[in-house]
């Protein structure tokens, strides 16, 4: 049975038996920048940054205990090119207790990086360390004895061949040689995987236990094993999603911080799925439990209000993108037959400076993958027009002939046949009626999963500012249902409406169990409840306009709700 014990909170001093006290995560570059202009270092003065490589934001790093996945320094295929940082105060540990580690990505494992530490910055002393078994990342330990104690030491990182390499996560910490106490490496995952907020565990393994009193501070809830008494085992501690987690063991001469960032507990969204972006305005998408983040960079962002469009009723809010930054994906039931379909809103607001050709829109599958389904934009002078391809190459590209004015509100269809291996792109099709591809193409090789929807974010000359609503994923042709039918939920009735009571009914012909998210006009979530004999209290609700959401048997619906 796992045990719980107390967790007691105290301040401890800045000296520790296992204290990192240096950390740099290369922080999040806007696009690729050199190391000498970039200012985005998780540290200041007196760390100083020089080095002929630079920082960008691709192949960011994964895979290994505490991977910041962001920005990381890329060393490229010219011999000589290097990181140096300078500054380093390590003179309040000894030197057989500093460790070294970092992460590290090489595609030649046949060519190892070259690292080195100075205490004056002329004369370099080789830093030796297991060369990466693949062309993975992988976190480089290097224990006590090579880095020195100075309040002047320097670290450099050089590419000494034609390699590529990349580092990322670079730490010292002191650990004593005398702790008995060891960790292992922490491991974090999602006790759940709902449209709410999670819980998820930090599983710590150790020895050396039961050697020593030691106290386990946090701000999570720890469970797992004493290691005050027993003598090896695991360690737990929950947090709640979105939380990064922070954990501090003491006890003899042991002090361990052990810390790093929530997983993503999202679910995969069941089809038909219908995105009004009900959501606090200003919100990163990429944080909405429908949603995550596919790559790095500025994130995509909740807009307020609404595009129209001539057949659909618009609810929640919208969402807004320009230029390089993060991607965001929504993933759905795997699908591998039949036919898909995915339609949204979207108006190009501004192509200034926008000069180059990019895909804004991609169907994704089950392995994370970008696959061969892809809406492109390009401009013809003062307008725009769309195509669609079966590949990543521009000369594969099927435009259409249709041209836009930008501030236009656009609906789209992106449409895949797996049944005869067609896909095609629908321009404002008419709502409740029937209509023609206005481009289609037959990929070379047949597409046989899609599983995510990702909007994409190129450049600051590929990608103009977008507005994007309404998003729906289903496996009928979006534009021959009514708006109504986007709502999954079968017989499904909110009434009164208008409200001036407390209480509010909900019923529908599954008469299953029902939850309710309510949202003001601005997209933040005002209620969250469930449905207890088809009624909901609102009384804590003041007078006005609401977005209802409602979950039946993983379906969902909106509906408008005026309260008097």
């Amino acid at each position: 049975m796992k045990k719980l014990y107390i967790i007691i909170l105290l301040v401890f001093s800045s000296f520790g038996f296992s204290q990192t006290f240096y950390s740099e995560d290369m922080g999040s570059p806007g696009g690729t920048t050199l190391i000498t202009a970039y200012t985005g270092w998780q540290n200041s003065s007196p760390i100083i940054y020089t080095g002929s490589g630079d920082v960008r934001t691709s192949l960011a790093s994964t895979g290994y205990t505490g991977a910041s996945g962001s920005g990381n320094v890329f060393l490229t295929s010219t011999a000589g090119r290097f990181l140096q940082i300078d500054g380093i105060n390590s003179s309040a540990y000894a030197a057989g207790d500093i460790q070294l580690s970092f992460g590290y990505l090489t595609n030649n494992i046949g060519t190892q990086l070259v690292v080195e530490q100075s205490t004056d910055g002329t004369t370099w002393i080789p830093i030796t360390f297991t060369q990466n078994p693949n062309t993975s990342w992988h976190l480089v330990t290097i224990p006590g004895g090579q880095i020195p104690s100075s309040t002047t030491l320097s670290l450099r990182f050089t590419q000494p061949a034609t390699a590529q390499m990349r580092i990322d996560d670079i730490r010292l910490t002191n650990i004593s040689a005398s702790c008995v106490l060891a960790l292992s490496g922490e491991t974090a995952s999602c006790v759940a995987s709902t449209l709410s907020l999670d819980d998820y565990t930090v599983t710590i393994p150790y020895t050396g236990g039961g050697t020593a009193s030691y106290t386990i501070t946090t701000s999570g809830t720890v469970s797992g094993d004493n290691p005050s008494s027993v003598a090896a085992g695991n360690i737990i501690v929950t947090f709640v999603e979105n939380t990064a987690y922070a954990i501090n063991i003491t006890g003899g001469t042991c002090n361990y911080d052990v810390t790093g960032n929530s997983p993503e507990c999202k679910p995969i969204n069941n089809l038909p799925y219908n995105e009004p972006f009900p959501y606090t305005v200003g919100n990163s998408l990429n944080t909405e439990q429908k949603w995550t983040v596919a790559n790095s960079g500025d994130n995509i962002l909740v807009e307020a209000g609404n595009l129209s469009y001539t057949g659909i009723t618009s609810t929640g809010n919208s969402v807004s993108f320009i230029g390089a930054g993060a991607e965001s994906k929504t993933p759905f039931t795997d699908t591998t037959t039949g036919e898909l379909y995915v339609s949204f809103l979207t108006s190009v607001t501004d192509i200034t400076g926008v000069s180059g050709t990019s895909y804004f829109a991609v169907l994704d599958n089950a392995s994370n993958s970008y696959t061969t389904a892809r809406i492109w934009m390009r401009n013809d002078g003062t307008q725009y027009q769309f195509g669609i391809s079966p590949t990543a190459a521009a000369g594969d590209i099927v435009w259409s002939a249709n041209l836009f004015n930008v501030g236009s509100t656009q609906y789209l269809v992106l449409g895949y046949d797996f049944g005869t291996n067609t896909l095609s792109l629908f321009e404002n099709p008419t709502i409740g009626g029937t209509a023609s591809a206005t481009v289609s193409v037959t990929p070379a090789s047949a597409i046989t999963s899609f599983a995510g929807f990702i909007l994409r974010q190129d450049s600051a000359t590929n990608t103009p500012a977008m507005l994007v609503d309404e998003l729906t994923i289903d496996t009928l042709p979006n534009f021959t249902l009514s708006s109504s039918s986007f709502n999954a939920i079968d017989g499904l009735t909110m009434y009164p409406n208008p409200l001036k009571g407390n209480t509010l009914y909900l019923t529908s012909n599954a008469n299953a169990a029902m939850s309710v998210q309510i949202f003001d006009i601005l997209g933040k979530e005002v209620l969250k409840s469930n449905v207890i004999n088809n009624t909901v209290n609102v009384s804590g609700l003041n007078a006005g306009i609401y977005i209802v959401k409602v979950t039946e048997e993983g379906k969902t619906a909106t509906r408008k709700l005026v309260i008097q």
